[in-house]
């Protein structure tokens, strides 16, 4: 039967004649288009309830399959320059260890107390005062500040600032005011801070 044969039988069938119970019956053309709607609404079904689920799957396991690609060339990364990373971190140990050891411990602070007024002297100042502050503790360390009042020359401020940087210990030196008290003289009051390290060194 050709198709012409049945489109022309399709036409001819009425649709009261559309009951189930005469199914076989019904010309060849519109059980076939009946087929193939029941096919076609099967087909749909299958895919709404189980292929679009697996795509979505699919789609988040191509996702974590490139992330996984990702963090396993990062580690292969890390792992290649292991040893570089270890001589790294022997190196920044020697540095912090030779970084603690500029911070004064406890005793060591009369010690610095000492050096300061030394080099103030040196530098030919007047030395009014040096007075220790109350500590304030940060995170990894203690900053120790000290108060010191002077008097002298210009020169003699900038040869006192000089000497203070060249101690072996940390300090730093801040909120400084310079007043004029007389035909070149001059009084300076500087804060001075040292810190000392909270852990074990």
């Amino acid at each position: 039967m050709t198709f012409r044969e049945l489109f022309q039988e399709f036409q001819l069938f009425e649709r009261t004649d559309y009951e189930f119970e005469n199914i076989g019956v019904w010309p060849r053309a519109v059980r076939l288009a009946l087929a193939l709607g029941l096919f076609a609404l099967l087909v749909g079904l299958g895919y709404y309830l189980n292929v679009r689920d697996l795509n979505a799957e699919f789609d988040q396991a191509a996702a974590k399959e490139v992330q996984l690609k990702k963090m396993f060339e990062e580690r292969a990364f890390e792992i290649a320059n292991l040893e570089v990373y270890r001589l790294q971190m022997e190196q920044i140990e020697e540095s912090f260890k030779g970084l603690l050891a500029q911070l004064p411990a406890d005793t060591e602070v009369p010690g610095l107390l000492e050096d300061i007024t030394e080099i103030g002297l040196g530098s030919s100042l007047q030395i009014g005062s040096i007075t220790l502050q109350p500590e304030q503790a940060a995170e990894f360390y203690v900053e120790l500040p000290i108060k010191i009042a002077a008097s002298g020359g210009y020169h003699d401020f900038a040869a006192f600032i000089s000497g203070i940087a060249g101690l072996p210990r940390i300090v730093t030196l801040h909120n400084y005011s310079i007043q004029s008290i007389g035909r070149n003289q001059l009084q300076l009051s500087i804060d001075a801070k040292t810190y000392r390290y909270m852990g074990d060194i």
